[in-house]
This record gives C-alpha cells, sequence and structure tokens, in this order.
C-alpha cells in the first residue's frame, strides 16, 4: 500500500476518534501512542498528522508534539465526506461476502486479488483492517483463516444472553474494584455522546465506544476470563452491529443507562449495578434481536 493511501485512511480514523469523543481536545499525540492505537508504523502516523495540522485539527506545539485542537464538528465533517473512498466499500464487501457464506474459510491473497479484481496493495488494505477488527487472521506459513463471526439472528441472540450471563455476575466477583480512572474517562465518554450530534459520527466509533464501555467495566472484576469471553463475542457481534442503523433515541437510552450504570458503582451498589446490567443487556437484545432477523432475510433473499 503506498504510504500516502495509509496516511490518508489513518487521518480518518484519527478524525473519527476525534469527533466520537474517544480522543479529547487539547489531548496530547505521540506518533508512538498513535502506531499502537492503529497497528501501522509512524511514517504513516507523522504524515496524518502534519495533514491534520494544516487542516487545523492538530496543533503543534515546539519540543512538545501534537495537540488535538477545539472540536469543529461541521468542518471534520467535510473532511470525512471527502475522505469517502472505495477502499471501504471493498472492506464492506468482504465482510458482507464472509457473512453470507460466500467466502470459503481460508483463503489467499492472489485468491482475492482473482475473485474480486483487486491490487495487491488494496487486498493488504483490506486484510489489515480485518484483521486489526478481529475477524480474519493470518495462517501461520501461507494464507488467511477467517474468523467466526455472529452471521445468523440465532448466534446474535445467543451472544446477547451470554453476555446478560457473565456482565452482571462479573460485578459480583469478589476481586472485583473499582477504578475510579476507568468510571471517570467512562463518564466522560457517554456524557460527550448525550451531547453530540449523532449524524455526524460513524456508526462504527460509536459502537466501539460502547463496547469499550463494557469492556472497561468487567475489567473490574480482577477476573480476566471475563474480559477475554466478551472481547471475543464483542468482535464476532461487531459485522452484524455495523449494518443496524443508528437510531438516536436508542443511543441517548443506551447512554442514559450506562450513566446509571456508573452511579450505582459510584455509590458502592454493586447488587444493583448488577440487576442494571442485567436488565440494560435485556432490553438491548429486545430492541436489536429483530434487526438481526430482518438482516438475516434481507441477506438471504440477496443471495437467491
Amino acid at each position: 500500500m503506498r504510504t500516502g493511501d495509509l496516511s490518508q485512511r489513518i487521518s480518518k480514523r484519527l478524525l473519527q476518534d476525534i469527533a466520537s469523543g474517544s480522543i479529547l481536545a487539547g489531548q496530547h499525540l505521540g506518533a508512538q501512542q498513535l502506531a499502537d492505537r492503529y497497528g501501522v508504523s509512524r511514517t504513516p502516523i507523522r504524515e496524518a498528522m502534519n495533514f491534520l495540522e494544516a487542516e487545523g485539527f492538530l496543533v503543534r506545539q515546539e519540543n512538545r508534539g501534537f495537540f488535538v485542537a477545539e472540536a469543529d464538528i461541521a468542518a471534520m465533517n467535510e473532511v470525512l465526506d471527502a475522505k469517502t473512498d472505495s477502499a471501504d466499500d471493498d472492506y464492506q464487501r468482504l465482510a458482507d461476502n464472509w457473512m453470507v457464506h460466500r467466502l470459503p474459510e481460508e483463503v489467499t491473497e492472489q485468491f482475492l486479488r482473482q475473485h474480486y479484481g483487486w491490487t495487491k496493495a488494496r487486498v493488504n488494505e483490506v486484510l489489515v483492517r480485518a484483521a486489526r477488527e478481529g475477524w480474519i487472521e493470518r495462517k501461520e506459513g501461507y494464507g488467511w483463516r477467517f474468523l467466526p463471526v455472529a452471521n445468523t439472528p440465532e448466534a446474535f441472540d445467543e451472544i446477547y444472553r451470554f453476555r446478560m450471563a457473565i456482565e452482571p455476575a462479573a460485578m459480583l466477583e469478589p476481586s472485583f474494584e473499582l477504578d475510579w480512572s476507568i468510571l471517570s474517562e467512562q463518564r466522560r465518554i457517554q456524557e460527550g455522546m448525550l451531547e453530540m450530534d449523532f449524524s455526524s459520527v460513524p456508526a462504527e466509533s460509536l459502537l466501539a465506544n460502547g463496547a469499550t464501555f463494557h469492556e472497561e467495566l468487567i475489567k473490574l472484576s480482577g477476573n480476566p476470563f471475563f474480559l477475554v469471553a466478551l472481547q471475543r463475542v464483542n468482535r464476532m457481534r461487531r459485522l452484524m452491529e455495523y449494518r443496524a442503523e443508528v437510531n438516536h433515541d436508542r443511543l441517548i437510552e443506551q447512554c442514559t443507562e450506562h450513566l446509571e450504570i456508573l452511579d450505582m458503582l459510584e455509590a458502592g451498589g454493586n447488587l444493583d449495578a448488577s440487576h442494571r446490567m442485567r436488565k440494560h443487556l435485556s432490553g438491548a437484545l429486545k430492541r436489536k434481536s429483530p434487526l438481526a432477523w430482518n438482516w438475516a432475510s434481507d441477506a438471504s433473499r440477496a443471495t437467491q
């Protein structure tokens, strides 16, 4: 992949993270920090930061580096719209084809180049992104292996019922311990989402904020197996979640419930928070399950 293409993609992702509130105005940004965050080298990171500085989204301070400027959502939207390119379409095409069983479980880069007519650089870009999102992995030796995802409504429902079993239980673990820095950060993000214009933020960033909230809370259990299990099922449900239209009222309700759970934990009411978490997840299942079944029905008709 040409460095310029990659740096453009990184600048888009960085803008999305700023718009969604996961990166704050005034926050210092280090090249290595962002390279680790996005799984790339520092060269495209530096190019992306230089571009965003020129656009006014980052500020460079002498001997201190780059900082996030005060957010201008309208200007961000203009840049993000301009950066929509065929790479996103190709990524979604691969994801859709895997979701509806149009691809074998194991593929090679040469197979994908021939199957889709993509360049070597495009295949690499799409595969790296899919690996970062957690639904494909490189095989030892040669080729790539697709990983299980929730590509049926039954699996989607089962994931939410599984979460209803483990997330409330994690709050009642004897090793559960509050981390005030985690609670404070999650409160900031959830309150920020209540104030933002959801239509200006990519759905994947909004969904990432929600998944991070649940993963950060389950960490507090002190039991790493809870976290590993939740991270795995979150990866499995991600592709189907992306296909659901973002609903403003539902997001408001979600963020409000997240804040209620934080209130209970901060007050020492772990049992209340556990009950609230189960009710929260049960409500999410009731809202999202029909969407998953509708998607499956549409996908089935499309493959006939």
